[in-house]
């Protein structure tokens, strides 16, 4: 039995690695790079990674090695891992050829893919150098400061901050909702405190709701609401209702799609 490697990038970076990998480990079975290009969809990825995934010998131990958290790729995959009924399917993101090495160099010893996940994991880390030495920086444990009082300051519902109304630093209509691009360009560009991502769909929808908060970059609140919450809080000035999920007035970057 070997774990079957499944890469998954924008873009012509799984290919990338998949070839470099080549060169130093010789061609490999059951290792398959599947990319986004973008003229696609995320269905049109989903559709070729279901082709990759049938093309791997067993299709009980597989390693999906992804780019970007939060990007179609991601998605897909963990749209996958959630649906199926396949205990030994792990994904890991961050792809790089560290990790691809490190896989190759555990895989034949290994029993399942988690285990072969774990070396990649610890390879990736290792992987990552910065010469000359003396600017690796030091990991360190930030722990934020204590309030004086020691306890967070609770709003009740209905209390309107400023003028109450959104402040929206960029609206886009998508039908990708928050991927990659988002979360990794726009955001540190417009400096957004909120996303808000409007779809009746999945608002109705907990598992792509979870990929959608999941997919916020750090530091950035995500809430998915249907239209009709928009248009509530959108009119209303107090938008800090208890059911819409949107707190206080603040600096909001809204992607919408209908």
């Amino acid at each position: 039995m070997v774990v079957g490697i499944v890469l998954a990038s924008h873009g012509a970076l799984a290919e990338g690695v998949l070839s470099s990998g080549q060169m130093i480990f010789g061609q490999q079975q059951d290792v398959f790079a599947v990319t986004l290009t973008p003229e696609m969809g995320p269905k049109d990825f989903r559709g070729r990674l279901d082709q990759a995934i049938a093309s791997v010998s067993d299709q009980e131990h597989l390693l999906f090695l992804v780019d970007l958290k939060g990007g179609t790729p991601y998605n897909q995959v963990r749209l996958l891992l959630e649906e199926g009924s396949h205990e030994d399917w792990v994904a890991v993101t961050g792809l790089n050829l560290p990790m691809l090495l490190s896989a190759y160099e555990t895989r034949d010893g290994a029993e399942t893919a988690a285990q072969v996940a774990s070396s990649v994991y610890q390879g990736a880390k290792i992987g990552v150098t910065i010469t000359p030495d003396s600017l690796t920086p030091h990991e360190a444990l930030t722990v934020a400061p204590a309030s004086a009082s020691g306890s967070k300051i609770t709003l009740k519902p209905g209390t309107v901050i400023g003028d109450g109304h959104i402040k929206c630093a960029l609206a886009r209509i998508d039908s990708r909702l928050l991927h990659g691009q988002v979360a990794t360009a726009w955001a540190k560009q417009v400096s957004p405190t909120r996303i808000v991502v409007v779809s009746d769909g999945v608002a109705r929808d907990s598992m792509r709701k979870t990929l959608i908060v999941e997919a916020a970059p750090p530091g950035v609140r995500a809430n998915v609401i249907p239209v009709s919450k928009l248009a509530e809080i959108w009119l209303f000035g107090g938008f800090c209702g208890r059911d819409s999920g949107i707190g206080p007035a603040q600096r909001a970057k809204t992607t919408i799609w209908n």
